[in-house]
């Protein structure tokens, strides 16, 4: 019987492993995808499905590619990311949880974490070669955190990528579709989980104001609602996330954490499928919005190895995304 239930578990930690590597694969696709991004502003929610607790997600980035041959298209890139996420955790079982041990004759110390906090600071190098193909490297710093404490070493975590993009979008000579072809690989520090990973992202447009996108952090097929390009429907499926280190790492209260395991950190991982709708004003700058529903979610505290030991929200809910973007 004993055997059984540990095969069980063992089962249930390699399906989250490879869960976990394929959130990753779509989080290096999100790096890749940014790349004609220049300024983005965004907002989002999330408000859990029979539960009071709720995320709000401020978002802005700005890019500035600097030439460095003009004929060549060759460009230094700096980049600068924030996201600052209000967590609020209202249902009565998850703030006993976070509690955490109370000495004798003392006041209750609450471990609520209620908000969390990640900058994005990245130097990057792209050049392009003959036949349409382009390459780039980028490597920088990311710190993501609750920031009770200012920063700390655990706080901070490195990127590295480098990629090879073959962008024939605007090419229609012959009758041919427009495409784009993303490969490359990606490294990250991240604890528990730092060996390379492959990037692959394919875009095309395979009819008159229809295109598709197979790749992450986003799949997606898209109409054109005029020939102009002002307006676009699209559905998708997607994946987002929200991770931060917890600097006052304490021992959750629950039958879920019957081992006494120590929190380290606070994550979401969501995966979607959803409408969206784009409006350009001109050629670069455009409005988007997003409405969702999760088919997986998993709202949870973590230990130092990676290991899921407080479960704050699992049920599948709804998801609204909205944001301005000016691209290159």
């Amino acid at each position: 019987m004993n055997s059984a239930n540990d095969l069980l578990i063992k089962k249930k930690k390699n399906v989250k492993r490879i869960f976990f590597t394929v959130f990753l694969l779509l989080s290096i696709f999100k790096l890749s995808a940014q790349t004609t991004d220049l300024a983005r502003v965004e907002y989002l929610t999330l408000p859990f499905s029979k539960s009071d607790n709720s995320i709000n997600r401020y978002r802005a980035l700005v890019q500035a590619p600097i030439p460095i041959n003009k004929e060549k298209k060759n460009f230094l890139v700096i980049g600068l990311e924030y996201r600052y996420v209000d967590i609020g955790i209202k249902d009565n079982e998850d703030i006993l949880a976070f509690r955490g041990p109370v000495p004798p004759n003392e006041n209750i110390q609450s471990n609520l974490v209620t908000s969390v906090q990640q900058i994005d600071a990245y130097l990057g190098y792209t050049w392009t070669t003959k036949n349409f193909w382009r390459f780039g490297i980028k490597f920088g710093p990311k710190f993501q955190s609750d920031f009770k404490d200012g920063l700390q070493s655990d706080d901070v975590l490195y990127d590295g990528a480098v990629y090879a993009i073959k962008d024939k979008k605007k090419d229609t000579t012959g009758g041919n579709k427009p495409y784009r072809l993303v490969l490359g690989l990606s490294y990250s520090n991240t604890p528990g989980r730092n060996f390379p990973l492959p990037i692959l992202n394919y875009f095309k447009e395979f009819h008159p104001n229809w295109t598709y996108t197979l790749g992450v952090p986003k799949t997606n097929v898209r109409h054109y609602l005029n020939d102009n390009h002002k307006d676009a429907l699209q559905a998708f499926a997607t994946l987002d996330n929200v991770y931060a280190n917890i600097q006052e790492n304490f021992v959750p209260i629950s039958e879920q954490n019957s081992e006494g395991k120590v929190a380290e950190s606070i994550q979401e991982t969501i995966g979607l499928l959803g409408l969206g709708y784009e409006h350009f004003f001109t050629k670069h700058l455009l409005f988007y919005g997003y409405a969702a529903h999760s088919v997986y979610n998993d709202f949870r505290l973590e230990d130092a190895d990676g290991n899921k030991i407080y479960k704050i929200n699992t049920e599948n809910s709804p998801y609204f995304r909205a944001g301005l973007k000016f691209k290159y």
